[in-house]
């Protein structure tokens, strides 16, 4: 067996990585197999869309083995911008590599002067964008149709949540089930019904704090699972409010939560179906006082929701359809 080209020398590659995707893939490992030692530059301002930390984090994950650098200087991002932007961005890059690098990788045209006012040498990879068709803009623009260029740590910032929410007895847990398995994808099961079949169904006030901390955890797990949408069998707002039924008082950290924590879409069920007793249910004599606490808790936080109501069919029907409308729906809160 003949033994593989030994790697020399020294490479960097900069970029916003706004968001990293497999086109960015395909460069670092390009790079990392033409180099010894290779240095990744994420550059990133305040003003932009997507935090650079969280850049930072996603590229740090992804390439274990490579030197990842956050830069956060407001450098100008265009050459018409300032007229000393090179010299600008000479200083940057300085100060973070004092010598080199060998090699500067890049798919863009600024690739031969960054080389040139470096002293290194410039190693053009697929400037085309024919090997691996994605840009960055495509993947803000439209993260659900450019869903298999986005690696699995960044889904979870894109993929569209979509809460199942209501009082007892409506249907959540089987019509997230169903919708999951509808579009192919995963769905996080409440939390608090696992938590307590181990105390015979019986909630106490210390198992508030346990519930939300399980239920968040569970779902930021499955978000790497899920494609393109995420189904979550109730959320902290439900926390809330079964607190504030059962003892009076919520922690306030769980109210914090909820608000803080952003869902597509709410799927209120209605409870126009029959109840069925087991051994996690409470109040069947006050679902419509329940569902009206949730209403105006999804109305208070100015939250996304479709009441479903009708026979079971009718329900996922109307689920499907609410869904639907979310995959053709651009998020503008992050774009």
């Amino acid at each position: 067996m003949e033994k593989g080209l030994q790697k020399t020398g020294t490479g960097m590659i900069l970029g916003k990585f706004m968001p990293p995707h497999l086109g960015h893939q395909y460069l670092v490992d390009f790079a990392r197999n033409y180099v010894e030692h290779l240095t990744v530059l994420v550059c990133s301002i305040q003003s932009e869309p997507i935090p650079g930390y969280l850049r930072y984090c996603w590229m740090r994950e992804m390439f274990p083995d490579v030197e990842v650098v956050h830069v956060t200087d407001e450098n100008p991002q265009e050459p018409k911008e300032h007229p000393d932007f090179w010299q600008i961005w000479y200083d940057t890059i300085r100060r973070v590599l004092p010598t080199g690098p060998d090699y500067v990788f890049a798919s863009e045209d600024y690739g031969w002067k960054l080389a040139e006012i470096l002293g290194g040498t410039y190693v053009p990879v697929d400037h085309s964008r024919t090997t691996v068709n994605i840009s960055g803009t495509k993947v803000r623009q439209n993260p659900i149709a450019h869903w298999n260029y986005i690696p699995p740590c960044v889904r979870p910032y894109f993929v569209r949540r979509i809460c199942i929410f209501g009082p007892e007895s409506t249907g959540k847990s089987t019509l997230a089930q169903n919708l999951a398995s509808h579009y192919n994808t995963v769905c996080v099961s409440e939390y608090a019904r696992g938590l307590l079949d181990f105390k015979g169904g019986w909630c106490d006030f210390e198992d508030i704090p346990k519930i939300a901390r399980g239920q968040i955890a569970s779902e930021d797990a499955l978000a790497r699972q899920a494609n393109r949408l995420l189904f979550c069998d109730t959320d902290l707002i439900t926390t809330t409010i079964w607190s504030d039924v059962l003892f009076g008082e919520c922690p306030q950290w769980i109210h914090d939560e909820a608000n803080q924590r952003q869902y597509d879409l709410y799927l209120l069920l209605d409870v126009d179906v029959p109840w069925v007793d087991d051994r996690q249910r409470f109040l069947p004599h006050r679902r419509e006082e329940f569902r009206d606490r949730c209403i105006q808790s999804l109305e208070s936080r100015g939250r996304r929701f479709a009441v479903i109501r009708g026979s079971w069919e009718e329900r996922f029907k109307l689920s499907v359809a609410a869904v639907d409308g979310i995959l053709h729906y651009q998020v503008s809160r992050v774009f």
